[in-house]
């Protein structure tokens, strides 16, 4: 006959009753296993709870021999008990000594029961536990029982973790820890933890009125609903290529009658609205965590993130911390986030960003690296490691986090920021100084720019002008495609804040790892040569035309500087040279004013071209040499890859001769050449494309400081004498050799 209960909301009214009881741990854990033994006419009900990362041990029992209570244990995975904490689910037996995981720990006098039900003690998806009813009877438990028994559990769960006892392991780790991800925007930054999309924390668990919750649970759910509804009706991702297939996919989650109904039967076992919402979304998180399918693993992010939304409907909290002030030294903390939420924040007081989901070519990667955010990204599972207000340390440089840093940890951490100050103090005496060597020759020194914050940044650090604007990072940042009328916009202010400076545009450098939110992606197996940059400006030229149209709209009467991106061969060049004629002919006849002056140029970033300048240089006005893309195509190897991108150096012979070939054959055509790339920003390889014949530097705004010191304490005409005859004990064809050569001249690096 099944098993008869007094209900599961009386048995949760006397379990906070033994909660509130002021008795020792063990003594209220002995009561809870009598009063759920009791109220569920059960012959046996035990607690077990982790000792450690991979035991269980009976902790609590009503029903077996009391003096096998800290005395019996398991392993996970073994026997019954075992088994329910590997896989994170109940288990309902009616016959338990026929399951083949069964094992018999005579201590306990179990052998008399027949029947069998094991549900997880789960804090934060993480099994802390497995809480066990036994009866002599052969039996299966019905829904009703085992769903009252997970509430309990959940219940029991969230009393030792107010205790701080039986913690997961892994679950919010207390003492030092070292986090291993990939470095995004480098730099150091030591603070505390803000969560992007702060926990709610559920503070009621027992409902005083089941009807109440039912309501309140039905009105969140009906608002989660009509807000995912209304961000796919919004105009921004109404086209949105992929983009709208992601959110079509979680709004099908949004409309899950069977996640909602588990939390509507977890209400009805007791739970207030939240607390229900809480234990169905620590039952899916520990069947899905650890799972290998990249479909599941995204998946488990929709209703993390549909259960956290819901939870922050229910007790009125904005979805993100945005909103709120930061405190001090906020190192941001986020699953994944957009560009727009990341300039929601109040920059004074971010020093730092941990993405789980990020990489380099994220767009919230760019815009952390145009306000100088470090970043670092692809933590495993941070968003559920850490908790508001942990002390943290993100080292950018490295791509290592530290989380509750040890006093040596931190101390060495702080004497390098202490370090990097008195640079950066350094570097702000230097702003109003010329970059002029110490034999008097002058360098152009310029920097990369793609944001508007980018530019008041290039005001700030003493740069000459922008020798590189990526437009595509305002397309980038936009749900749509910027009109007309806005690219002219937002130029025109480029060149306002600019003024007299100059400022080199490159036309949209778009493919590859540098996808639109609202373009549709092509499947390529090797997007970064492939259909990108100035092959899909000459395949689709209605974007390039508007791009240009814009660029003149917005340099009537200034001088303007148009670029092309990876040029591959000449008559890429001129197709794209014959757009912006067309576009040059339609403002003459329209009568418009056209910019006082035009220059166009070409990004060299793509090894066949550089055997092509000869044929190139007399149709164009400046060369821009990207040296990342450059040197990537050269070698064959993936920038981005750990295993290969620092395997090949600029400072070996083949890639010195090239250079060297590109800064010749452009002093010989009289054509000025820009070193755009990352190298240039830094000072020992800055110092060896000085010595190769190249005066015009674009930089990072960070850059900008460390290069012009060296600049400054250089002597260029001994440096490029050298490299032509070197010493005999200097190499110059390593790293170690330039290092040599640099401290031979004195140079400042």
């Amino acid at each position: 006959m099944p098993l008869t209960m007094e209900g599961p909301r009386v048995l949760l009214r006397r379990l906070r009753q033994v909660m509130a009881d002021r008795a020792d741990r063990q003594t209220r854990l002995d009561k809870i296993v009598e009063l759920i033994a009791t109220s569920m006419n059960t012959a046996v009900c035990s607690i077990y709870l982790k000792s450690d990362e991979d035991t269980l041990e009976l902790c609590a029992t009503e029903g077996l021999n009391p003096s096998s209570v800290h005395k019996t244990t398991l392993k996970i995975g073994q026997g019954l008990v075992g088994d329910v904490a590997l896989h994170a689910r109940p288990l309902n037996l009616a016959e338990a000594k026929s399951h083949p995981r069964f094992v018999y720990r005579p201590e306990t006098g179990e052998e008399a029961f027949q029947s069998f039900v094991g549900v997880p003690i789960l804090s934060g998806g993480t099994v802390i536990g497995v809480l066990v009813v036994q009866n002599t009877s052969h039996r299966s438990f019905v829904d009703e029982e085992i769903e009252a028994l997970q509430t309990v559990a959940m219940v029991l769960s969230e009393m030792l973790a107010a205790e701080g006892q039986f913690r997961a392991i892994d679950d919010n780790p207390k003492g030092p820890s070292r986090l291993v991800g990939y470095p995004l925007t480098e730099g150091l930054a030591i603070g505390q933890v803000v969560m992007h999309e702060p926990r709610v924390a559920v503070e009621s668990l027992i409902a005083e009125d089941m009807e109440v919750e039912f309501s309140r649970l039905e009105a969140g759910i009906y608002e989660l609903r009509r807000a995912v509804d209304e961000m796919l009706r919004t105009e921004d991702v109404s086209h949105a290529g992929d983009h709208l297939d992601v959110l079509q996919t979680y709004r099908m989650f949004a409309n899950d009658e069977g996640w909602f109904s588990r939390m509507r039967e977890a209400v009805r076992t007791g739970l207030t609205a939240e607390a229900a919402v809480e234990r169905v979304q620590n039952d899916i998180r520990a069947r899905l965590t650890g799972q290998r399918d990249v479909y599941l693993q995204e998946r488990l992010h929709d209703f993390e993130d549909l259960s956290n939304r819901l939870l922050r409907v229910l007790v009125g909290k904005t979805l993100t911390a945005s909103a709120e002030k930061l405190p001090k030294n906020a190192i941001l903390v986020a699953r994944n986030m957009g560009p727009a939420e990341l300039l929601d924040y109040e920059r004074q007081n971010l020093r730092g960003l941990v993405i789980e989901e990020g990489t380099a070519s994220a767009h919230v990667s760019i815009v952390a690296r145009a306000l100088g955010i470090p970043t670092i990204g692809r933590i495993v599972n941070i968003v559920n490691l850490v908790t508001d207000g942990q002390s943290i340390v993100v080292d950018a440089d490295s791509g290592v986090c530290y989380l509750n840093p040890s006093s040596e940890v931190l101390d060495s951490y702080n004497e390098r920021t202490k370090l990097m100050a008195r640079r950066q103090k350094q570097y702000a005496r230097l702003r109003k100084q010329p970059a002029v060597t110490r034999d008097h020759k002058k360098i152009n020194l310029a920097v990369n720019a793609g944001l508007m914050v980018d530019v008041r940044n290039m005001n700030d650090s003493g740069a000459e002008g922008i020798g590189l604007f990526r437009t595509e990072l305002q397309f980038m940042i936009s749900a749509k495609l910027p009109k007309t009328k806005e690219q002219t916009a937002f130029y025109s202010r480029v060149m306002d804040l600019v003024g007299e400076k100059p400022v080199i545009f490159r036309t949209v450098d778009i493919g590859g790892d540098k996808m639109l939110p609202y373009m549709r992606q092509m499947q390529e197996e090797n997007p970064a040569m492939g259909w990108r940059a100035i092959r899909i400006a000459l395949d689709r030229p209605g974007l390039l035309r508007i791009q240009i149209r814009a660029l003149l709209d917005a340099a009537q009467g200034r001088d303007l500087q148009i670029m092309f991106p990876m040029i591959a061969v000449v008559d890429e060049f001129l197709a794209a040279r014959e757009i912006l004629n067309k576009e040059l002919a339609r403002l003459n006849k329209l009568g418009q004013k056209a910019p006082k002056s035009l220059k166009v140029g070409a990004m060299l970033e793509v090894p066949s071209l550089v055997w092509q300048l000869d044929e190139l240089l007399p149709h164009l006005d400046f060369i821009s040499v990207g040296t990342n893309d450059l040197l990537q195509f050269f070698f064959a190897s993936d920038r981005g890859n750990p295993r290969v991108g620092e395997r090949y150096d600029l400072f070996s012979s083949a890639p010195l001769a090239m250079m060297q070939h590109i800064a010749d054959t452009c002093k010989r055509h009289d054509k000025p050449a820009t070193i755009c790339g990352e190298y240039g920003g830094r000072p020992l390889e800055a110092m060896a494309l000085l010595g190769l014949g190249f005066s015009k530097l674009s930089v990072p705004p960070t850059s900008v400081g460390p290069v012009k010191r060296m600049i400054r304490s250089l002597n260029l005409e001994k440096l490029q004498g050298l490299m032509k005859n070197p010493p005999p004990h200097i190499k110059l064809d390593t790293r170690e050799g330039f290092k040599n050569l640099a401290e031979f001249l004195r140079v400042k690096l």
